[in-house]
């Protein structure tokens, strides 16, 4: 068995004597204690020596790649060909395939060929002869520098300074844009002070404002490239009959100038959101597919670099941005903001205000694992960030739907929402249930009731012709036993009871009226009575 071995200062091919040792992993350092004893395992066959750092930066980036540099080609060619059927034990697995593939050489790799390299490499001094111990390090911190710079510079994808330092520019050329336009509509008010509302777009006033001059040069001035046909007739209208002042040429060549400088900003700011774009994209794909390049700077920016964003709970990255609100909220013990920088993204801004809170939580989540994939993972590609946005995508249009369908009364959450409406015309509420003291007797509600009438009599004149119908029948009557009075008396409960039961409650009410009258009728005939047969 053949071992490659990488150092510093070259490549090494040792030759493995006892190939019996290698299958006891756990004590093979036992066997490298001491340099007599590791010459008895392994023996250096061929080093292949760096000419200078160039050399030796170019072959540890093809190792550290995973690819095979011309230095390690030339080695395997010119040594390990010769024994086609020896076994090449070698340190990284990604290279023994590539090695296996190019060069045809059957290459192995495992724990026991990681156990030798390091025991290799303590007693590297002794088993490579003719390389000092002092050029060794020499050659290894030289190493060391220039692969660390090399990585720096040739290496940009990763480094995420470059965003930071963009998206802040970007911030500061909107609030620069914004104090200059309103400076030149202001001043540029005092002659023409129609145009600014004729022409609502910025830039294109500056245009207009630059080719215009002074209003007067408006009829002569073609603006077609500048202005719709509709909006350059509208302006050349508002010039002949503008109250602008009358202003200087000196003045006017200043606000041209500052036109100029808006011009020249606004190109420069949508150069600058490309670059941003095109970086954004490089270093962080799947974050700038779930919440945009805008957001997702911002979100790097505010802290600090991505890697220390990755390492942002989503509970974190969901308020970042929001600080102030946050402490202030838990200072009054009021409810915490539920979004910070992440609202800007278009996944919350189209959502109704009832689901903001749920999608900025859902998206934070996502995103939070996106960060995650784009700092830490090796591939740069944005399919986990295109599969969790469509997640979200569709977890948005269910919400809106859940919506929509409890407001127009259509699928089967609708019957919790309606409101409950009494439809019985038949069943009445009986109030009698809501007492709990024992009703009382008939009897004693008659005497009631009799109390009561004789109180209202000189109130209810309705009652008098019954009286007066009724007397004259009793006059003519026979005089009756109180056996046979009491006899119609009953008869007449019953079917007053009988009629109670079919009629409502109004109507039982003027009975029981007609029954009380009744009583008092016979309670008169009976006196009447009594006084005939005194007489008699």
């Amino acid at each position: 068995m053949l071992v490659l071995f990488e150092t510093a200062a070259g490549y090494a091919i040792f030759k493995v004597l006892d190939e019996s040792k290698l299958q006891q992993v756990d004590s093979l350092y036992k066997e490298f204690e001491t340099p007599e004893k590791a010459n008895k395992v392994v023996k250096l066959k061929h080093f292949e020596k760096f000419n200078d750092t160039t050399e030796a930066l170019a072959a540890a980036t093809a190792l550290v790649e995973g690819k095979i540099g011309k230095s390690l080609k030339k080695v395997l060619k010119k040594v390990v060909a010769k024994e086609a059927h020896e076994e090449l034990a070698v340190s990284d697995a990604k290279l023994g395939g590539v090695i296996k593939d190019k060069l045809e050489l059957s290459c192995i790799h495992s724990s026991a060929v990681a156990e030798l390299m390091r025991c290799i490499r303590s007693q590297m001094e002794s088993l490579i002869s003719g390389l000092p111990p002092k050029e060794m390090s020499a050659m290894s911190l030289g190493l060391a520098h220039s692969l660390s710079r090399y990585k720096l510079k040739f290496s940009p994808d990763k480094v995420d300074t470059m965003i930071v330092q963009a998206i802040s520019l970007l911030d500061d050329l909107d609030k620069e844009l914004n104090n200059y336009i309103m400076r030149c509509r202001e001043w540029y008010g005092w002659h023409f002070p129609e145009l600014g509302k004729v022409v609502v777009d910025n830039l294109a006033y500056c245009k207009t404002v630059l080719k215009i001059g002074d209003r007067t040069n408006v009829a002569t001035t073609d603006l077609s490239e500048i202005l719709p046909e509709e909006v350059e007739a509208e302006v050349k209208l508002a010039a002949e009959i503008s109250m602008g002042t009358e202003v200087s040429e000196q003045d006017i060549a200043n606000i041209r100038h500052l036109c100029d400088q808006v011009i020249e900003i606004s190109d420069y700011r949508a150069q600058l959101y490309d670059y941003l774009k095109n970086r954004m994209m490089a270093i962080a794909p799947n974050l700038t597919v779930m919440v945009g390049e805008l957001v997702g700077a911002r979100l790097i920016s505010h802290a600090g670099s991505l890697l220390n964003l990755a390492k942002h709970p989503a509970s974190t990255v969901q308020i970042l941005g929001a600080e102030k609100a946050l402490f202030r909220a838990l200072k009054t013990r009021k409810d915490t903001p539920k979004y910070g920088l992440i609202y800007h993204a278009s996944l919350v801004g189209q959502t109704t205000a009832k689901n903001k809170g749920k999608i900025s939580r859902m998206l934070a989540a996502k995103a939070a694992l996106a960060i995650r994939y784009d700092a830490l993972g090796e591939d740069t590609n944005a399919e986990m960030g295109a599969e969790n946005r469509a997640k979200l995508e569709a977890r948005l249009r269910q919400l809106e739907d859940r919506g929509i369908r409890k407001i127009s009364g259509s699928g089967k959450a609708v019957a919790r929402a309606d409101k409950y409406q009494h439809k019985s015309e038949v069943k009445i509420y009986d109030p009698s249930g809501d007492s709990t003291i024992p009703s009382t007797s008939k009897k004693r509600k008659f005497e009631e009731v009799e109390q009561q009438e004789t109180a209202e009599e000189p109130a209810t004149p309705a009652m008098k012709p019954k009286k007066s119908k009724k007397e004259p029948e009793v006059e003519e009557e026979t005089p009756e036993t109180p056996a046979e009075s009491e006899a119609p008396k009953k008869k007449k409960k019953k079917k007053d009871k009988k009629a109670a039961a079919e009629e409502e409650e109004p109507a039982e009410e003027v009975k029981e009226e007609e029954e009380e009258v009744v009583v008092m009728e016979t309670s008169e005939k009976k006196k009447k009575k009594k006084k005939k047969s005194l007489f008699f």
